[in-house]
């Protein structure tokens, strides 16, 4: 009895004692084979993460081609001639205007163009890049968004908009400011900024930075004479690299993009695409989203240069960017109808599985 008693003691003491080396083993393995898995995802998600700048860069680096090095676009984006083609007979069908055209899909790597790099009026849609500006100066700490302007003579500005119909010496927070240069158009707004980047000498330096080589200020706006200029070329790709991260920092890009969300003229690009997709009515954006399109654009109009620049995004997860300016006698409403009926011919290179098809 003696001895069975022994045994069983024996028997959990070994088990008690097995248990806590146990123990023991597992509060020193674990923490390591929990600090390998960690280290396996991480390098999982360098990696990854490391793939996605490599793609970015080269993206980028794709984009810059077509302003810095021209030799090389064929290259790295295919050409569409058939979408070149269609505009250039609506072109010929209206005579006596001057027309502009480029059009790029990143996720489509395809391209067209007419007269891009052309120095035109650019009206209103000068602000896009004035926007770009201030954003930059943000990320880089020169500006404060809730920083205030004060309304001054010097800076007020005819036409759309409302802040030169408010008294002299108020004042209003940047990010107030940005937001009605765009959803309204507002044009003196948009003088205040021009004041506060520094004045037109020096935002003409910081366009030259961007790379912006065709476009330039030279009067605060509603500049009806048209001496500021930009081309085609200029205001997609700069919309491009924003949108693909190059620019800006993504706080930023998010700015960016909600702002000009808010434009509320859209009678341009909106409509024509809106036109291409078989439908005509005035709620454009509503339409555009229930067929799984949002458009983000800018318009310019001071009567005889008609401009609209734009990110499209598509109901097939991509992104597109387009620009038209077209020129010519005042008021005449044949530019505004070019616009749309250029823009409505996107509609078939958007689709990425038409793509292949319709480069040739």
């Amino acid at each position: 009895m003696n001895n069975h008693l022994k045994t069983i003691t024996n028997i959990i003491f070994t088990s008690i004692g097995l248990s806590v080396i146990l123990g023991s083993l597992l509060r020193i393995v674990g923490p390591i084979y929990q600090k390998n898995q960690s280290n396996r995802t991480l390098t999982s998600a360098n990696k990854s993460k490391r793939f996605q700048n490599r793609e970015s860069i080269q993206m980028n680096k794709y984009l810059l081609n077509f302003s810095f090095n021209e030799n090389k676009i064929d290259r790295n984006f295919i050409r569409i001639e058939k979408l070149i083609t269609n505009w250039e007979a609506h072109i010929k069908e209206s005579n006596g205007l001057e027309a502009s055209c480029f059009f790029l899909s990143l996720d489509n790597k395809t391209y067209a163009e007419i007269k891009s790099k052309d120095k035109l009026s650019a009206a209103s849609s000068i602000k896009v890049p004035i926007l770009i500006v201030l954003l930059k100066m943000l990320d880089s700490g020169e500006i404060s968004w809730d920083e205030k302007l004060i309304l001054s003579k010097e800076v007020i500005g005819s036409g759309s908009g409302w802040m030169a119909y408010q008294k002299i010496g108020e004042e209003f927070p940047i990010f107030e400011v940005a937001t009605e240069m765009i959803r309204v158009s507002d044009n003196t707004a948009t003088n205040l900024l021009i004041k506060r980047l520094g004045g037109i000498d020096e935002l003409n330096k910081s366009f030259n930075k961007l790379g912006l080589r065709n476009t330039r200020i030279k009067s605060y706006l509603p500049d009806l004479d048209g001496t500021n200029l930009t081309s085609t070329m200029d205001l997609t790709l700069i919309m491009a690299l924003v949108d693909n991260g190059y620019l800006l920092s993504n706080r930023s890009r998010d700015i960016f993009r909600e702002i000009m969300s808010k434009s509320k003229t859209n009678t341009l690009i909106p409509a024509g695409i809106l036109s291409g997709l078989g439908k005509e009515t005035d709620d454009i954006d509503y339409h555009l989203s229930t067929k799984g399109y949002v458009i983000y654009n800018k318009t310019g109009d001071i009567g005889i240069s008609y401009s609209d620049t734009a990110l499209i995004q598509t109901p097939y997860n991509s992104r597109a960017f387009a620009t038209f300016i077209v020129q010519g006698p005042f008021n005449d409403p044949r530019s505004a109808e070019l616009i749309r009926k250029l823009s409505a011919e996107l509609i078939e290179f958007l689709d990425p599985n038409q793509n292949a098809r319709n480069t040739k």
